[in-house]
């Protein structure tokens, strides 16, 4: 007597499947949708975003982000005084919000040779008119030109963190 499975012998022959004619596969399994659980968490801030990627939809729009750079200290009031006639060492920067100090030292160290010293630090500024139209300061934070020297809390904050409005001006004095 012949030894046949459990399944051969349901199905009543050698080949032939529970649902299929002989000789041929069963089809896969259905596939069953994930369970819907909590949303994945949040990526970590500290990664840098490659903005290029981002869909559409989900991205701000970038700013142009005037900065104006100074060795040895910020400019003064008076300096921004005359619309028109601000300091001449200006740079201009296409960001978004969401940018952090440490990328801003980045852009900065870029264009001004002073900032690449090792001991370098650069302090952050806002400079922005008041109700009177006067053009006053509002200290943003400070960083050092090369991260690993004393990282410090202010490379992680952002420009919408620090309350940046569109149409500020970024004063940065490299020490």
């Amino acid at each position: 007597m012949e030894r046949r499975s459990r399944d051969e012998r349901m199905a009543g022959g050698a080949g032939a499947g529970p649902r299929g004619p002989p000789g041929r596969p069963l089809p896969p399994p259905p596939s069953f949708p994930q369970s819907r659980g909590p949303p994945p968490p949040p990526p970590r801030r500290f990664e840098p975003v490659d903005r290029e990627k981002v869909p559409p939809l989900l991205s701000t729009c970038p700013l142009l982000l005037r900065v104006f750079t100074k060795n040895g200290g910020h400019h003064t009031q008076e300096d921004f005084a005359v619309r028109g006639k601000e300091p001449k060492d200006e740079v201009q920067i296409y960001t978004w919000k969401d940018a952090t100090l440490r990328e801003l030292t980045d852009l900065v160290k870029e264009i001004a040779p002073a900032a690449r010293r090792r001991n370098a630090k650069l302090s952050f500024a806002f400079v922005y008119p008041d109700k009177g139209g006067r053009y006053v300061f509002k200290q943003a934070g400070m960083t050092h030109a090369h991260g690993n020297i004393g990282r410090r809390l202010d490379d992680s904050k952002s420009l919408n963190e620090l309350k940046f409005q569109i149409g500020d001006y970024l004063d940065v004095a490299i020490l």
